[in-house]
C-alpha cells in the first residue's frame, strides 16, 4: 500500500494562506523596523511583512502594486504587537480578492485604528514590564558570576517575541477572518467604527502627554501678600484656560497642512526651526 503525500500549499482552502506563508510572514515581521523612517514609521517593514499575503491572493500584477500601495500608508505601533493586526489585514484582503465588497478605506481604517490601541497594551506589557523584569533577574544572577543570568534574559525574551509574532498573526487572521467573512451580519462595519473610535481616543491622550509647549514671556510681576513675588507667564494663563490647548491647535494645524498635500518631512523641518528659533527668541522654552 501506498501513501501519497499531500502538498503543504493543500493542507490549506483554496486561496488561503498556507504555513509556508505563515512562516514567510514571520520573518519577514522581524525586520519590520529595518527600513524605518520619519516620515511614515513602519510602513516599509508593514508593506514587505504583507507581501506572502498579497501575491498569495492576488494574481494580478496591478492587483498587487494597488495592495501594496494601501500598506504604505502611516503606520506605527509596537513591533511584536503588530502581527495580529498583520493577521487581521490579511483577512481582510483575502475576502476582498474574493469580491467581498470591501473598500480600501475599510483596510486602512482598520490598520490605523488597531495600532494605537495595541500599542498601548504592548509598551507597558513587553518594554515596561518583561523586558525589565528580566533584565533584572538576569543582572542579579550576573552579578553572582553566573554566566545563566545573560543567558536568561536573551532567550526568554526572545522566546516571547517569537510566540507573540507567530501565534498573534494566526489568531488575527482566523478570527479577522470569521469577522469579515460575516459582511451580512455587519462585524466589519462595528470592528472598523470601534477601531476608529479607540484610535482616535489614544491619539489624543498621546497628544496631551507627549506634546509639550512652553511660553515663558513674562506678563505680569508682583509682590503677594506674603511678600513672596508672584509671575504671571503666558503659558499659566493659557493653561488656566485650558491646559494642552497649544498642543491641540498645533496637532490641527498640522493635520490642516498634512491636507494640504504638504510632505511630512518639511513639517518636521518647520517644526525644528520654530522650536530653535523660539527658543533662542526667549518666546518659546
Amino acid at each position: 500500500m501506498t501513501t501519497d503525500t499531500v502538498p503543504e500549499t493543500s493542507k490549506a482552502p483554496a486561496g488561503a494562506l498556507t504555513k509556508k506563508d505563515y512562516r514567510s510572514i514571520y520573518i519577514r515581521s522581524t525586520f519590520m523596523l529595518g527600513s524605518f523612517n520619519f516620515e511614515r514609521f513602519q510602513a516599509i517593514g508593514v508593506a514587505v511583512s504583507l507581501i506572502p499575503s498579497i501575491k498569495r491572493f492576488y494574481s494580478d500584477k496591478h492587483d498587487q502594486a494597488e495592495a501594496l500601495k494601501r500598506h504604505l500608508e502611516f503606520f506605527n505601533t509596537h513591533p511584536w504587537i503588530a502581527s495580529p493586526i498583520f493577521g487581521v489585514v490579511s483577512a481582510m484582503e483575502e475576502q476582498k480578492s474574493k469580491g467581498e465588497p470591501i473598500q480600501d478605506s475599510d483596510i486602512t481604517n482598520v490598520k490605523i485604528g488597531l495600532m494605537g490601541p495595541l500599542a498601548g497594551v504592548g509598551d507597558p506589557i513587553f518594554w515596561g514590564t518583561a523586558r525589565p523584569v528580566l533584565a533584572a533577574l538576569g543582572a542579579s544572577m550576573a552579578l553572582t558570576g553566573s554566566v545563566i543570568g545573560p543567558l536568561l534574559f536573551f532567550v526568554v525574551i526572545n522566546i516571547i517575541r517569537m510566540l507573540m509574532r507567530w501565534y498573534g498573526f494566526k489568531v488575527g487572521y482566523e478570527r479577522g477572518t470569521a469577522i469579515v467573512s460575516d459582511l451580512g451580519g455587519g462585524q466589519l462595519k462595528k470592528l472598523t467604527a470601534t477601531a476608529s473610535v479607540l484610535g482616535l481616543f489614544v491619539m489624543g491622550a498621546l497628544v496631551s502627554k507627549w506634546t509639550t509647549i512652553n511660553f515663558p514671556l513674562v506678563i505680569s510681576r508682583y509682590k503677594g501678600s506674603d511678600g513672596k513675588e508672584v509671575v504671571t507667564t503666558l503659558q499659566s494663563i493659557l493653561d488656566s484656560l485650558l491646559p494642552g490647548l497649544v498642543a491641540l491647535l498645533l496637532t490641527f494645524l498640522c493635520m490642516w497642512i498634512l491636507k494640504k498635500k504638504v510632505n511630512p518631512i518639511w513639517i518636521i523641518f518647520g517644526m525644528f526651526a520654530v522650536g530653535i528659533l523660539g527658543y533662542w527668541s526667549g518666546f518659546l522654552g
